[in-house]
């Protein structure tokens, strides 16, 4: 089972044929037939049979039509951010130091808007998926002043739901908490400002982009994609959530499809699985699984050139509780390179579980749009009698990190040495020497939890985690979304859901939590899971009755939501922006290597290649850190077409990579490879790269490297 290869493949649904798409006009036709292909095979899926050719996830039947009811708009941005001497973000881990790039992350908006009878636009949201480890309050705050400074009060912190996909290989330091600043040498300023840029402009796509529009909701099963990696936590749930989830997974994977006169414009998929596909040896940027679900519908099946205008279908990849849900099916952390491989498996199947369920007819929504928002303390919070289980009220506590999230998750990745998942004497000792010493209060309130660090008294002096934090519930038609700022089990989100389905009256299966959502406070456990103390436990920061105290704030918003009556929103979080530290040196100069020139080939790829060979060319770069070139790239693969040159990949692809280190003091070397993909066009390639130079005074200067042609053989 540590091939990915043999990984089981038995996702169940209602159709067994994945739509795909023959290679069309565009530039992207040299990669696209081979890749979709290729990828197919891999998963163990068949091809489409002839029949199905020329049919597209865009061209698939829906049913019934009829008037348009919602008014629709679709964005998509560069949110990449820093790839180059700065920490990536979610392992925790201070050596994992970006050196490059795989695939850019990108966010994708979505506005939906009821349709009144004379065409106009009634009450509105705006759903964003950002391939982003998580969005912190800092970037929710930053979303929202821009937002307002552009449309007035037309989208706010009510009807504006920005949510991360949580990969493990994006660019860290844009919080203005301390805690997930501190293997990045502090707030990165450039990559808080590539996410902020991103999110708003891609809203702002989507604004511009509305028109009428039919949405249509359909779920099915994906059952090869996840694993629970704290089985014995789950286990301790009592009888009716284990019988829900028989084999401690989720496997719902909902479909919100976007149709424009019968034809997909968009599409929003929620499933449950961690981004923990790249390992945390890895130190390339990358959207990991659910970047590439998005990337392939987008680029390989339906042919989108990023560079030069918005995909025709945009396709989001989206978490629900996936916060003991893993894609690493043996129980192991992946390893490099063998994670590039996993990764791309456990996104192929997600988009195959999305893109069956449009070749079936999908529930048309009908029925109003509205959202809500409430400020929780989740440090202060009185639990009643009808959320805790026991009869009886209980309070949260000040947020304490456990021994056991130190430990971290050992499935996915190990974090500090010296900590295990469960009992922690050695750490409940500490807890009780003169090292520090937690209150009787305190620890009482987070018991059975063994505190690692008291992290709420560190919040009086500086600010380390929040405390604050959005709950949201927004409705489109039928479908509810809980928007939770935290890492969510599957357990915990089943509470959570049909907490709210039984107030709005909706089936339990369109209610959903959207996990990672406006904020980030680390996990979400029920009770039971939290005794276990597992790593999910221990990063429950708020004590045992912090899922019972999100229970009681979407309660009341779904009362409120149901009634139709509006709800104060209480007390945001306080802006940090302020208070930000930053640790990182700049980057002072760029040099060239002695002799040679910035663009220079240091090394020539190949006289030829064929399908399935890595090319690779060396430059005389610069720190790429200089320009982000967002929206743009930094390498180009190119083929000979008519007397000019046409990019076929870019570093958006997932066939290019781009790998930067150090060269000396001030020089730099740049390594670009190309995969060459099966199906890619016989012919003469090339491949240049774009860097910008900093001097040592003056503004930085754009060059450009370019390989000698080699050619892709047949």
């Amino acid at each position: 089972m540590n091939d990915p290869r043999a990984l089981p493949q038995t996702s169940s649904d209602e159709s067994s044929e994945a739509p795909t798409r023959p290679p069309g006009s565009s530039r992207r036709g040299v990669l696209r037939a081979g890749a979709v292909a290729a990828g197919l095979g891999m998963a163990g899926l068949p091809l489409p049979p002839a029949s199905a050719a020329g049919r597209t996830p865009a061209q698939a039947p829906t049913g019934a039509r009829g008037a348009d009811s919602y008014l629709v708009g679709r964005g998509i941005a560069d949110a990449t951010g820093e790839v180059a001497e700065v920490g990536l973000m979610g392992y925790g881990r201070a050596d994992q130091q970006a050196e490059g790039l795989h695939t850019r992350l990108r966010a994708r908006a979505f506005v939906v808007a009821e349709r009144a009878p004379d065409g106009t636009a009634g009450e509105r949201v705006a759903l964003v998926v950002v391939d982003s480890p998580m969005i912190f309050s800092s970037v929710h705050q930053a979303v929202l002043r821009a937002l307002a400074e552009r449309y007035g009060d037309l989208y706010t912190a009510r009807n504006v739901m920005i949510t991360a996909t949580h990969t493990h290989a994006g660019p860290g330091g844009y919080s203005h908490h301390l805690l997930y600043n501190l293997t990045t040498l502090g707030f990165h300023a450039k990559t808080f400002d590539a996410v902020v840029r991103g999110v708003v402009e891609a809203v702002g796509r989507a604004h511009a982009d509305l028109a009428p529009a039919e949405l249509s909701l359909s779920r099915s099963e994906l059952r090869d994609a996840s694993v629970n990696r704290s089985r014995a936590a789950f286990d301790r749930n009592p009888a009716d959530v284990r019988e829900h989830f028989p084999d401690a997974v989720d496997p719902l994977t909902t479909l919100l499809r976007i149709e424009r006169q019968g034809r997909l414009v968009g599409a929003v998929n929620w499933f449950a699985t961690h981004c923990t596909g790249m390992s945390g040896d890895n130190r390339l940027v990358s959207a990991d699984n659910k970047g590439y679900a998005a990337y392939h519908w987008e680029r390989e099946v339906a042919g989108a050139d990023y560079l030069a205008a918005a995909p025709e279908v945009i396709c989001a990849f989206a978490q629900t509780n996936a916060g003991d849900m893993s894609p690493n099916l043996d129980l192991r952390p992946p390893t490099t390179p063998e994670d590039f491989e996993r990764t791309r498996l456990l996104g192929l199947r997600q988009y195959e579980a999305a893109a069956r369920q449009v070749e079936r007819p999908g529930t048309r929504l009908t029925g109003g749009v509205d959202s809500r928002l409430v400020y929780v303390d989740l440090s202060d919070v009185t639990v009643e009698p009808e959320f805790t289980g026991d009869g009886r009220s209980h309070r949260t506590a000040k947020p304490a990190v456990g021994a056991a999230m130190a430990a971290g998750s050992l499935e996915d990745g190990p974090a500090f040495p010296g900590f295990t998942e469960g009992e922690n004497p050695l750490w409940d000792a500490i807890s009780h020497s003169v090292i520090y010493t937690v209150s009787p209060e305190l620890r009482d309130a987070h018991a059975p939890k063994a505190i690692a660090v008291p992290i709420g008294e560190m919040n009086r002096i500086l600010p380390w985690v929040q405390e604050i934090v959005p709950v949201q519930l927004v409705r489109i038609g039928r479908l509810y979304l809980i928007g939770i700022p935290g890492e969510v089990t599957i357990a915990a989100g089943l509470r959570l859901r049909r907490t709210v389905a039984g107030i709005v009256g909706a089936d339990l299966d369109d209610v959903l939590v959207a996990g990672y959502a406006n904020a980030y406070v680390h996990y979400v456990t029920t009770p039971e899971e939290y005794d276990a103390q597992h790593y999910e436990g221990g990063s429950t920061l708020f004590g045992r009755w912090q899922l019972p105290a999100l229970q009681q704030t979407a309660a009341r918003l779904a009362r409120a939501l149901r009634d139709g009556r509006e709800l104060p929103a209480g007390t945001p979080p306080p802006d940090l922006s302020g208070q930000v530290l930053s640790l990182q040196p700049p980057i002072v100069l760029d040099a060239p290597q002695l002799g040679r020139s910035f663009g220079d080939v240091l090394t020539q790829p190949r006289e030829s290649y064929r399908a399935g060979e890595r090319v690779t060319a060396v430059f005389a770069g610069a720190h790429p850190g200089n320009d982000l070139r967002r929206g743009s790239t930094y390498l180009r693969v190119e083929r000979a077409e008519g007397g000019a040159w046409r990019t076929v990949a870019d570093d958006g692809d997932w066939s290019t990579t781009f790998r930067w280190r150090r060269d000396g003091v001030a020089a730099s070397k740049v390594t670009v490879t190309w995969d060459v993909p099966e199906g890619a066009e016989p012919g003469s390639y090339r491949i240049r790269y774009h860097g910008e130079a900093k001097p040592l005074v003056g503004a930085t200067r754009s060059f450009t490297g370019t390989t000698r042609a080699f050619t892709v053989l047949g």
